[in-house]
């Protein structure tokens, strides 16, 4: 009877485990349809921001950028035709076939002509506009270069391109070369010139856009030949072309190369000259016009009043109402630092305004759009010198020394400066090293620490974070400088896993000089941070500020009371996609926070790699 009663039971226990079966699948899959709607949900509030983040960000200077970037890719194209007059007559033939069918393409052909109106409107507004200049050359030097542009350009424009919209004169190279060669050889010097002037504008332009990106420092090299090379052979191009039909000139090549199909009649080209002399006229006209705006604009500023700028440091200037403050800095040479020279690319004018900041004038949509990524969109007492422009006495100081160079935010990154964005701390502790010190020598604590430190520090490097901090026998790590939200969650918690791997060979490798094993304690928390340099002056240290560090650090103190060596917020676990059945669930009150907060304990750090790795299966 008992074995009986034995098989009873087991077959009441196989069909408790089989209705369970079915239940807990269920219960997961419905868990893990919540997780995947809460990321999915995530990621659109997170796609909706960066979208209006991008929208607020763009303001006049980068609508002038896009512009210039198309301009300079038919600048290159164009460039790259010329060329392939080192090698013949035919193969500028065949280039320009290509360079029209694509350039003529009629969407092509609309975002050209649409960029160069803008640029070139852009760049007289930016001539009544501009005040004061970050550098004493180079900036007027591409100004008067673009503005220089229209006036040299028009004859070929209208010639070329106006002579075939009105008229369908077919000039290529051949005529365009006995033009410019034959009948009229000052205009070969003056299309030299224009090739020149125009490829130093665009190279000024993108030396200005590009040399505080990360990247510039490695591939400035490389820009400059092509910058050198390109126009180089270009022009190299157009005088060989050019010798081949002087050398080619004869009645019967005039017969088949300049006919009035090809060239027009006098009268159409009587009309094309017109149109040129009034484009001119006016064109000249307009830059005088622009001029005298702006010096009436002047007169009227100096009767507006004067107002006086106060330093914070003793300096004090006297400027016109309507100048901004970088503009009053630069004109009475008072060091102010402007990576960018003025154009809102960059924080580094930023100064805090003492005193009340009621009365000034609210801040453009791009200013907003700097100070809020810079995570000072908040304080009003933060502006943007080179924007803002005030109406009455102003004290204030600057933020950044003077010195700031676009090389050393190359050298250090843009985030150095100050950024905000979601990262993922760890704070990682050393248990009883007070009780370890009281019975070694210092030297022999220290290296005991440092070992531990050097055994996290390894684990964290190899998953993709950063150690950041060392504060006594404890360490800060950063995840997600550079990755995803998701993936630096992962990366962390393999980091913890592998932490916990390496103190365990640390422990053996150090068995007969321990009196008890190594013990650690980890908290790890993610969320938007403020990262930078801190600090003063030549003790500057990159690190993060904000909420979700100090909720890290609270989290690896609770480690000692919940008996685990490592503890995850829940914000962690959902990001990094790990099911909530996972890890044992806890709400917990956190000092310094108003609201409990749900965390994760984890009692073998060890196993975090495991559980990481089976999302990664899944996700496959």
């Amino acid at each position: 009877m008992g074995p009986g009663v034995r098989r009873d039971d087991s077959r009441e226990a196989g069909a408790t485990h089989g209705k369970g079966g079915p239940l807990m699948e269920l219960k997961s899959a419905i868990v893990g349809l919540l997780s995947m709607s809460v990321r999915l949900d995530r990621m659109a509030r997170f796609s909706q921001e960066r979208i209006a983040r991008f929208i607020r960000g763009i303001s006049v200077r980068q609508i002038r950028l896009a512009c210039g970037l198309v301009l300079f890719a038919y600048l290159v194209s164009h460039f790259l035709n010329h060329a392939l007059g080192n090698i013949s007559m035919d193969a500028l033939a065949a280039g320009v076939y290509y360079h029209m069918a694509f350039w003529q393409f009629v969407p092509v052909a609309i975002a050209f002509y649409t960029a160069a109106l803008v640029h070139a409107g852009l760049g007289i507004w930016a001539l009544y506009e501009r005040r004061q200049f970050r550098w004493k050359a180079i900036e007027p030097l591409q100004l008067v270069l673009g503005l220089s542009i229209p006036a040299l350009i028009i004859t070929h424009v209208v010639g070329v391109r106006l002579g075939h919209t009105l008229f369908g004169h077919e000039k290529l190279y051949p005529q365009v070369f006995f033009a410019y060669w034959i009948v009229w050889p000052y205009k070969m010097w003056l299309i030299f010139a224009v090739l020149t002037i125009s490829w130093i504008h665009g190279c000024i332009g993108l030396y200005f856009w590009l040399r505080m990106k990360a990247f510039f420092e490695r591939a400035a090299p490389f820009l400059l030949g092509a910058a050198v090379l390109v126009p180089t052979l270009a022009m190299l191009g157009l005088y060989q072309g050019g010798r081949s039909v002087v050398d080619s000139d004869s009645v019967k090549w005039r017969t088949e190369n300049l006919s009035p199909r090809q060239v027009g009649t006098p009268a159409e080209q009587a009309v094309l000259n017109n149109i040129e002399d009034y484009f001119l006229i006016g064109y000249l006209g307009l830059i005088g016009f622009v001029l005298l705006a702006k010096g009436v604009r002047a007169l009227n500023e100096r009767r507006g009043g004067m107002i006086t700028l106060s330093y914070g440091n003793g300096r004090t200037v006297r400027v016109p109402k309507g100048l901004s403050v970088l503009e009053a800095s630069l004109r009475y040479n008072v060091p102010h630092a402007s990576v960018c020279g003025g154009r809102a690319r960059c924080s580094t004018c930023r100064i805090r305004v003492i005193g009340d900041c009621t009365s000034l004038p609210e801040p453009s949509k791009r200013e907003a759009f700097v100070l809020n990524r810079v995570g000072a969109g908040s304080d009003p007492a933060i502006r943007l010198a080179c924007q803002l422009r005030p109406e009455a006495d102003l004290s204030f100081f600057q933020i950044f020394l003077p010195q700031i160079t676009a090389a050393s935010l190359r050298t250090s990154s843009p985030s150095r400066i100050g950024e905000e964005r979601y990262l993922v701390s760890m704070f990682v502790d050393m248990r009883g090293s007070t009780k370890l010190a009281e019975k070694r020598l210092p030297f022999d604590t220290v290296f005991i620490v440092n070992r531990f430190l050097g055994a996290v520090s390894q684990a964290v490097i190899e998953c993709g974070g950063r150690p950041n901090q060392f504060v006594g026998d404890g360490q800060l790590a950063l995840f997600g400088l550079a990755t995803s939200p998701q993936t630096a969650c992962r990366q962390a918690l393999k980091a913890a896993a592998m932490i916990a791997a390496n103190v365990d060979e640390l422990n053996e490798s150090l068995r007969h000089d321990l009196r008890e094993p190594i013990r650690f304690g980890i908290g790890i928390h993610g969320g938007e941070v403020i990262i930078g340099d801190i600090g003063y002056r030549d003790h500057m240290v990159f690190t993060a500020l904000g909420d979700a560090v100090n909720v890290a650090a609270r989290l690896q103190d609770m480690t000692k009371n919940l008996a685990c060596e490592a503890i995850v917020s829940e914000e962690v676990r959902v990001t990094a996609g790990l099911s909530s059945d996972d890890l044992p669930q806890q709400e917990v009150a956190i000092r310094g926070r108003a609201e409990p907060m749900m965390i994760r304990t984890v009692t073998d750090a060890k196993a975090l790699s495991a559980l990481v790795d089976d999302v990664h299966v899944v996700a496959a």
